[in-house]
């Protein structure tokens, strides 16, 4: 187990590239969409 934080530290990377790639396309989409946010509404929960 000696992987382990290099592990750790690529989990970061990874979270935070996620983290500006996402905020990078959705300002994109704000500057280029003048459409209402009703179309991203959160999936309703799954019923068991």
């Amino acid at each position: 187990m000696k992987r382990k934080p290099d592990l750790l530290w690529i989990l970061v990377i990874l979270f935070g590239l996620g983290v500006v790639t996402t905020g990078y396309a959705q300002s994109l989409w704000a500057n280029k969409t003048e459409a209402p946010m009703d179309i991203t509404q959160p999936a309703p929960p799954l019923k068991r």
